[in-house]
């Protein structure tokens, strides 16, 4: 199920969303995945590293206020909050095509837009992993999750992205806690080893690397050991990462100095690190297939940037897949899932509706804060002047007590005003007629207005007449 086949609900909140203005502000969400762009596409415009802020997508001043960067093997997105009146696509995509020193026709060519509640669906979408490569697989959550937190870290994430991303968490949660779309998942790293087995059968003579100690390589070696893999090495940049994922599962760690010489033991390597370049090339590997006698190698590299030179397939008795290649495996896992993913579409529009009203309340905020700042202005100068009257010898006690009468009244004056707006913000037709009659009934935007504004028409006429 997609955006354009979605449920009935969602839809029809999307359409009547781009008939109301906000704050002069919309959501806007630029990206590209595995169904948009193959993984060469993907490894050149990855952003593992990019900081909104000090790298000058969001500004104080500019046309984006808020932005949340998700990068991983499988897509690369940027939510952004951003002026109506910019062409805030353009402007990402100019800055994205930039940090990747990468050709923004190239870039153009495979992303996909969604604005307003079109790009809350779709990031609930992807939270409830109905959007991955493999339907249900738990590690996208989890790497939305320390997208995040970089994103608060950074400061480019305020309110409009914090409540969606919190959202997006609890629309994750109930997805996988009322539907068995978890329980019937599968990962990458599961699809891997599945491949391996149809490629060797019997796993367990086979001997596994893993290169990388992540959340990927942690559940690669979970899978090998559950299809009978009976050693595992960890080879990783930090070894001591390495040697506490070899501990959990029973295996050796490797300095990734001596990668080398762990290759010329291993017959199943499946790769996830995040370096920026290869790690194993072909020119290295012919020494290693050279001391193993030529026996035959499995190469699975899960990672973007890949880690294995593509030229590593050309050798003899090598062979290397990519995430790409685990695509056949993983459309046999996908027709179990669908009745499930159903239901986890319903749930993401009953949440989009709960977002909607949301959204419908925070355009009404400008005008409740102006309301009350209007009233509190009004009580403090009515509160000096009878201050003032009462002389320079007036009780304290008194004065304080004065003071928070003057307040008291005016929030209770404006209460029943308040909580109409509230109510009304809920139906989309009447919300902004009644916070324009409000606007204009309380002077908020400080109109200039005619001395003769209040008289009657013929009265007005008449005076123009002897004038």
């Amino acid at each position: 199920m997609n955006i354009q086949t979605g449920i009935e609900p969602a839809r029809n909140l999307i359409s009547t969303f781009h008939e109301s203005p906000r704050m002069n502000q919309e959501i806007y969400l630029i990206g590209l995945n595995h169904k948009s762009a193959e993984v060469d596409v993907r490894e050149q415009y990855a952003l593992p590293e990019c900081n909104p802020r000090e790298h000058g997508l969001v500004s104080p001043e500019g046309p984006i206020t808020e932005a949340l960067i998700l990068s991983t093997c499988n897509r690369v997105e940027i939510l952004v909050v951003g002026r109506t009146d910019c062409d805030i696509p353009r402007l990402v995509s100019e800055f994205w095509a930039g940090e990747c020193a990468g050709e923004l026709c190239c870039l153009t060519d495979h992303v996909y837009t969604y604005t307003g509640l079109e790009a809350v669906q779709h990031l609930f979408a992807v939270a409830s992993s109905l959007d991955s490569l493999v339907l249900g697989e738990p590690q996208i959550l989890g790497q939305l999750k320390t997208a995040y937190r970089k994103a608060l870290k950074t400061k480019s994430s305020k309110t409009i992205i914090n409540r969606i991303i919190h959202k997006a968490f609890s629309v994750a949660k109930r997805v996988r806690t009322e539907t068995a779309i978890a329980s019937s998942a599968v990962s990458i790293s599961y699809a891997a080893v599945e491949l391996a087995k149809k490629i060797f059968g019997d796993l367990s003579q086979q001997r596994a690397m893993l290169i990388g100690a992540g959340e990927m390589a942690e559940l690669a070696a979970t899978h090998l050991l559950g299809a009978g893999v009976q050693t595992i090495s960890v080879a990783n940049r930090t070894l001591a990462t390495g040697e506490k994922l070899a501990e959990q599962f029973n295996g050796t760690a490797i300095p990734f100095d001596r990668l080398g010489d762990g290759l010329v033991d291993a017959d199943i390597i499946i790769s996830s690190t995040g370096a920026q370049s290869a790690v194993i090339r072909a020119r290295d590997m012919k020494a290693v297939l050279k001391k193993r006698k030529h026996r035959p190698m499995f190469f699975i590299d899960i990672a973007v940037p890949r880690d294995i030179d593509p030229d590593v397939n050309s050798l003899d008795n090598v062979y290397l897949y990519d995430i790409d290649d685990l695509k056949e495996v993983i459309e046999e896992n996908r027709s179990s899932r669908q009745q499930e993913a159903e239901k986890a579409w319903n749930i993401i529009g009953e949440e989009l509706e709960a977002f909607s009203r949301w959204l419908k309340c925070l355009e009404l905020q400008p005008t409740i804060v102006d309301l009350y700042g209007q009233g509190e202005t009004i009580a403090r100068k009515e509160l000096r002047k009878s201050l003032k009257a009462l002389g320079p010898n007036a009780d304290p006690t008194a004065v304080r007590a004065m003071e928070t009468l003057a307040l008291s009244l005016c929030k209770k004056l404006y209460h029943e005003p308040v909580s109409f707006l509230k109510r009304r913000a809920k139906e989309e037709e009447a919300a902004r007629e009644f916070i324009h009659v409000t606007r204009r009934m309380f002077n908020l935007d400080r109109e200039k207005i005619p001395e003769d504004a209040h008289e009657s028409r013929k009265n007005r006429n008449l005076k123009h007449k002897r004038e």
